[in-house]
């Protein structure tokens, strides 16, 4: 069995947990924190990445709160906050390779670790929900499949 699925050509780890209307993924760590980043959804929907910025490390954010920004030419993305905690690590590598999101968006291209004071996932789905969720979303949002630039990373290299 495969670890991850496709839908319309998009990539979807399937241990990873998808707020698929935020194009967020989340995968929870054994301290405690979770790491977040953008789906191959998101890096096609948005194009080249530009310019990934970052709010203050060790800092406390309400859930929705801004905790970074990624910029492509015709997006600009927020990555929020999924519930109330702490921000504890960014991946200083998108400041000077922001194209990591668009080429490893489940491996090198993570963008923040964070410390959620109470880890609930009730607005996540994961494994075969997550895709059906986001082929529907697809579908509902008329987009096209997902494109992946030389030298993306699948989830399993």
């Amino acid at each position: 069995m495969s670890d991850f699925t496709s839908v319309r050509s998009c990539v979807l780890p399937l241990s990873l947990h998808y707020k698929v209307e935020e194009h967020l993924w989340l995968r929870p760590e054994a301290d405690g924190s979770v790491t977040l980043g953008f789906s191959d959804v998101a890096q096609t929907t948005a194009g080249r990445i530009l310019v990934v910025s970052f709010r203050p490390v060790n800092a406390r954010y309400k859930q929705g709160k801004t905790i970074a920004i990624v910029e492509s030419a015709k997006w600009l993305g927020p990555l929020r906050a999924p519930m109330e905690g702490t921000l504890v690590a960014v991946n200083e590598s998108l400041l000077e390779d922001a194209g990591l999101v668009n080429r490893s968006p489940y491996r090198k291209g993570w963008v923040v670790r964070f410390r959620p004071d109470a880890l609930d996932l009730k607005d996540f789905v994961t494994g075969a929900d997550a895709a059906q969720a986001y082929e529907g979303y697809m579908e509902r949002r008329n987009l096209d499949d997902c494109i992946h630039c030389e030298g993306y990373e699948f989830p399993d290299d």
